[in-house]
């Protein structure tokens, strides 16, 4: 008789025997569970799965980047049992394991792509490990102090110099490997440099300079860069471009550099873009907005068929961004994704005697979505959008058109109803909840039962099926936890024309069915947060949710509407909340320990209280958690003492577990920071807009 998954007999079944499902089906499902369970538990329960967890379709791509589970041991058993067989590897992120695991991967020797962004490594261990990979083409690594490239061996360098795509994360000034990989296709730098070191030490952004340590980017076709905030990060990526500088590759069609502040031109960089504009042709561009802003440098550059612009934070008004980047408005279905954000003018014509607040010319927005209706990704965020009264012509209808529209972010004061408003009296004082007390502003809607499905916001979240990751954020939202900086006291008040978006344009969200993460920033109307609900029921597939500054600043009105959601988010794996006064007890935590797949917990509140024992007894409960962020205003010894209660009773059992307890507005904050690995950092603790933030498929 055929043996089945638990080796209960026919009859003991439910009347369907998995067995029994052809290859193909069975090989479907199994593409669901992670690589080392197939290989090391499920393989071991029959005949029929020990051979078809060991196909080619499994075995092909490892992904480990998110396997919190994995451990050393497993490791060495995978690339024992199975290393001959993978020919891409993805450990990103596996801060928890140690240098030596690297060593074990010296068995996979038909690797192919290999990503080890986030994880431990050393100059020697680096060198053991890609001497035996001499098909690798792909690599990901981070370089870190210490790094020492005269440690590599021979055998490794020959490797790097097969390497066609490099992507490097610099925690320390560095070429890096760079200079090794002479065949380089596609470079990826992101540089995370400090300007100080840990003794308060100002670092250098100097590097040696010689034959040996010059870049070859002559067959480079993708150049991209991100900057942490820091001036040693632009004078470490100045030397990296000086290079580009001198010769242009004739191969490049991707130029991109992402800088926050500001990154002055230089002579130099000036020579790189005047030498694109004359030599190449573009399918992307993103550039510092001090390169972009008062030149004419995008009447000069060339484009061929481009999916992937980036303007953000650049003063293009909608006239330039029509006339020079779309051709005045001609076909660019190309175009999956742009990123406007920040840039308050792109929806005017001019931008010389503009204000910011004005309306936007909805011409501008229209020839947008007619010229680029193939977009997947578009960030409109951290800019006033204001629609005119015209009927028709709201920013709202208009993006309706947009059908494929994967992801969108948004500003609040843009999907305000303008003639709904218009229309309704102020709400007089006596007629606010008491809830609010004494904080509240004359004048702001009050949410009724009764959903406006008539209005702007509702038909869009109605009209975009395929929508997975929306963020709606306040004009002037600012983190209380910004990079590399002490914690912000004081927010600026939102937008004027944001006072009426509340709980009515939260429960609209609740129709995009299959929506997997949501951001809610700075929505002054919340009153009772009764939209969350509506989205905890509808949106089953939701894995990412970050709330901040929601309803007035003194209380937080949503938290009985929240606990409701939390109940029904069984895929939720990552949770932020961002709050002032918030109170992270007991009822709030038995609510969250619904969510059965939650990994990732990050609560930052000024003036917030947390109830230790309740902490503890949702980390007992939910055992899928590995980080646990929470910066409140406890005081010191409080957060100590709790850290370290979690690290005791839990690191054992969760050896990826990264707890971080502490007073949000204490001095020592930053040193803090930077202990956090990067993965956790940059993709749930601090606050961004990550729409249409790198172009799709940059890496994996």
């Amino acid at each position: 008789p055929q043996e089945t998954l638990s080796g209960e007999s026919e009859e003991e079944s439910s009347g369907v025997n998995l067995m029994e499902f052809s290859d193909e089906i069975l090989l479907h499902i199994l593409s669901y569970v992670p690589c080392t369970d197939l290989v090391l538990n499920v393989r071991k329960t029959c005949r029929k799965l020990a051979t078809l967890c060991l196909d080619k379709s499994l075995t092909h791509t490892v992904l480990l980047q998110k396997d919190y589970k994995v451990n050393k041991d497993k490791v060495k058993q995978l690339m024992r049992d199975i290393g001959k067989e993978i020919y891409q590897l993805n450990m990103a992120g596996c801060y928890w394991l140690p240098s030596s695991s690297i060593d074990h991967l010296t068995q996979c020797k038909n690797l192919v792509k290999l990503n080890l962004s986030g994880c431990r490594i050393t100059s020697l261990h680096l060198s053991k490990t890609l001497s035996s990979l001499q098909q690798l083409r792909s690599l990901a690594i981070d370089v870190n102090p210490g790094f020492d490239a005269s440690q590599l061996s021979s055998e490794c360098k020959a490797t790097l110099s097969r390497v066609l795509e490099l992507k490097q994360t610099l925690y320390t000034p560095s070429y890096g490997v760079v200079p090794c990989c002479t065949s380089l296709e596609k470079l990826l730098l992101y540089f995370e440099i400090l300007d100080h070191s840990r003794e308060g030490f100002m670092l250098s952004g100097q590097l040696m300079v010689g034959e040996s340590n010059v870049p070859h980017y002559q067959n480079l076709r993708v150049f991209y860069a991100r900057l942490a905030p820091g001036y040693v990060n632009q004078e470490v990526v100045r030397l990296y471009l000086a290079v580009l500088s001198d010769r242009t590759p004739e191969n490049l069609h991707a130029f991109l550099i992402s800088a926050p502040g500001s990154f002055a031109e230089t002579g130099a960089t000036k020579n790189l873009l005047d030498s694109m504009a004359r030599n190449v042709r573009l399918d992307a561009l993103q550039l510092p907005k001090a390169w972009i802003n008062g030149s004419g440098l995008l009447q000069h550059l060339k484009f061929n068929n481009p999916f992937y612009f980036s303007f953000s934070r650049c003063t293009l008004s909608g006239g330039q961004l029509i006339q020079r980047v779309m051709n005045g408005g001609k076909d660019l279905k190309s175009l999956t994704s742009l990123n406007l954000s920040g840039c308050i003018h792109c929806l005017a014509p001019e931008s010389l005697f503009r204000k910011a607040e004005d309306d936007i010319d909805s011409s501008i927005l229209e020839s947008l979505v007619v010229s680029c209706c193939n977009l997947r990704h578009l960030n409109l965020s951290a800019a006033h959008h204001h629609s005119s009264k015209n009927i028709g012509n709201h920013l709202c209808q208009l993006l309706a058109r947009l059908k494929h529209l994967l992801s969108l972010a948004l500003p609040v004061c843009s999907i305000t109803d303008v003639t709904a408003n218009m229309e309704k009296p102020p709400v007089q004082s006596n007629v606010m909840p008491q809830t609010l007390g004494k904080k509240v502003r004359i004048g702001i809607q009050t949410y009724s039962n009764q959903k406006p499905h008539s209005s702007v916001f509702w038909a869009l979240m109605g009209s975009l099926p395929f929508l997975e990751n929306l963020e709606i954020i306040g004009s002037s939202f600012s983190s209380a936890m910004p990079r590399n900086e002490p914690a912000i006291r004081n927010s600026l008040p939102p937008c004027i024309r944001a006072q009426s978006v509340g709980d009515a344009e939260v429960a609209a969200i609740g129709q995009v069915t299959y929506l997997q993460s949501l951001t809610l920033a700075q929505l002054p109307n919340i009153l009772t947060g009764s939209g969350l609900v509506s989205i905890g029921l509808q949106c089953q597939h939701l894995r990412t949710l970050s709330l901040a500054n929601l309803g007035m600043m003194g209380n937080v009105v949503y938290m009985s509407a929240l606990m409701d959601m939390l109940k029904h988010c069984k895929c939720l794996r990552d949770l932020r909340l961002e709050q002032p006064y918030f109170s992270a007890g007991a009822q709030f935590f038995q609510a969250l320990s619904h969510c059965s797949s939650l990994q990732r917990l990050c609560i930052v509140s000024r003036s917030g209280t947390l109830q230790s024992d309740a902490v503890m007894s949702f980390m007992a409960n939910c055992l899928e958690v590995v980080m646990c962020h929470m910066f409140m205003g406890e005081s010191l010894t409080v957060c100590k003492n709790l850290q370290q209660s979690l690290v005791r009773s839990f690191q054992a059992e969760r050896p990826a577990l990264n707890v971080v307890i502490f007073p949000l507005l204490h001095e020592d904050l930053t040193e803090v920071i930077r202990d956090v690995p990067m993965r956790h950092l940059d993709e749930i603790t601090l606050f961004k807009s990550r729409v249409a933030e790198e172009p799709p498929n940059l890496w994996w």
